[in-house]
């Protein structure tokens, strides 16, 4: 299958059945008249993309349509459809400019009709569409990334994988950005302009570990995900994430511990672990249970705000909006912001970044302070599970990973409550979630949800 939605359009007008045809004389026909529509709705045609983008939702414009098929191929439908093009566009064919638009420093470029030559589009100083600068603003590139300078000192993180899954190689492309904003740059922004954010880990690539028990692997897989997303809190530079879209599992943690988080207001952002069997194991369920520790106040009734947090796991929350992730925990008000258009969202991202090197950014200490309540509160998740299954709320297996995630957000089986280091956490989260993948119907979970797309209850 063809991901991006514009190189479907040079296939589609290739088939040699019914579709093709009907592709064929709606794209001739379309394109003819949208040329003498010229000036009677606008001079400028990158207007007509823009609306028909904004009214109608499409992704691109008919003359961006033209352009994936060339100038050459659109003429020949036009012909073939029995219409003609208006007379500017053989002019512009005859001036030796063979699209509607080029991409050059990093800006896009239109054909200005009246002045007869490329003239830049305005209003782009705003937006950093990512398309334009990939090429030219090159830092480095592996299979799962590509980093760009946004320039001002500032590095982007883009993440290339299919349906941008972090695996091993986004892993060691993000560390890669973090050694190279710390070395030469001021900040770290984690964004892209696909569909969607992240849709979490690559659980194929877990599965196949866990089904081959190679658990050693497995550990130092987990590890190295823990670890990278400590980095992102813990190094020298501001890094700020940009999810929108789905911002799933293992990309709601990678949001967890940026320094800020600007998301586009359309933004469904949860920890879905517990859909394939498991528990937040890059440090969500560890980042789950020191906010709630942060959020202690003096002569608060403690369980309860834990209780909050836990279930936001639990029951697998995600929100609709930007928004409502302020309520479940997810984005934390005074620190993380949304951004309405998310066209500007990169831009935005970088602009904060911008600002917390400038206001001087220092390092922070990993944390060794995180309250935690021990068996007080082991014990009353523990019976919450139980009287869940007892009714049937949950099956059996939803109570063991129910379990897990209590042992890692109680931090363990104390005596009392205790303050312990985020690692201690860290290693707890990750022993629960190794032994998770040991479960057959964790397993089951994630083979179904590879095959289906859905999550299994069983």
């Amino acid at each position: 299958p063809i991901d991006a939605v514009i190189d479907r359009f040079p296939v589609l007008i290739t088939g040699n059945d019914k579709a093709g045809e009907f592709y064929r004389k709606s794209f001739g026909s379309l394109f003819a008249y949208v040329t003498h529509r010229i000036p009677e709705i606008t001079d400028e045609l990158f207007k007509i993309d823009d609306a028909m983008k904004a009214g109608f939702g499409w992704e691109h414009g008919p003359f961006q349509i033209w352009d994936a098929i060339g100038l050459e191929k659109g003429l020949q439908l036009i012909k073939e459809a029995g219409q003609k093009p208006a007379s500017w566009v053989e002019e512009m064919q005859a001036a030796g400019i063979s699209s509607f638009y080029t991409v050059q420093d990093g800006a896009t470029y239109y054909y200005d009709i009246p002045a007869k030559k490329q003239a830049k589009k305005p209003g782009q100083d705003a937006f950093i569409i990512l398309d334009n600068i990939r090429k030219s603003n090159e830092v480095f590139k592996n299979s799962g990334v590509v980093v760009e300078d946004l320039g001002d000192g500032i590095l982007n993180c883009e993440f290339q994988s299919k349906m941008n899954t972090i695996g091993g190689d986004v892993i060691a492309g993000l560390n890669k950005a973090i050694d190279l904003a710390e070395k030469d740059f001021q900040g770290l922004v984690i964004g892209n302009q696909a569909a969607n954010f992240s849709v979490g880990a690559n659980i194929a690539m877990i599965f196949m570990m866990a089904v081959e028990q190679e658990y050693d692997e497995l550990n130092m897989a987990i590890k190295m995900f823990q670890d990278t997303m400590m980095r992102m809190r813990y190094s020298a530079i501001p890094t700020v994430a940009a999810p929108h879209g789905m911002c799933l599992g293992g990309g709601c943690e990678l949001s967890l511990h940026a320094d800020k988080v600007v998301a586009a207001a359309e933004t469904y952002i949860g920890l879905v672990e517990f859909g394939v069997g498991v528990i937040p194991g890059g440090g969500g369920s560890k980042e789950m249970a020191l906010r709630a520790s942060d959020t202690f106040r003096k002569n608060d009734v403690e369980l309860n705000i834990l209780q909050e947090y836990f279930l936001t796991i639990g029951m697998a929350k995600v929100s609709t909006s930007a928004y409502e992730a302020f309520d479940l925990g997810i984005l934390q008000k005074g620190k993380d912001v949304v951004v309405v258009n998310k066209d500007r969202q990169i831009a935005t991202a970088k602009a904060y970044a911008r600002i917390m090197a400038e206001a001087g950014y220092t390092q922070p200490i990993k944390r060794k302070d995180v309250k935690v309540l021990g068996k007080q509160a082991l014990g009353m998740f523990l019976v919450g599970t139980d009287s869940m299954e007892a009714a049937h709320y949950i099956s059996e297996h939803d109570k063991k990973i129910a379990d897990k995630l209590a042992y890692v957000m109680a931090g363990g089986d104390l005596s009392e409550a205790s303050y312990v280091s985020e690692q201690y956490l860290l290693d707890i989260e990750r022993e629960a979630f190794l032994s998770l993948c040991t479960e057959r119907k964790t397993l089951e979970r994630i083979q179904h949800m590879l095959k289906t797309g859905k999550p299994l209850r069983n």
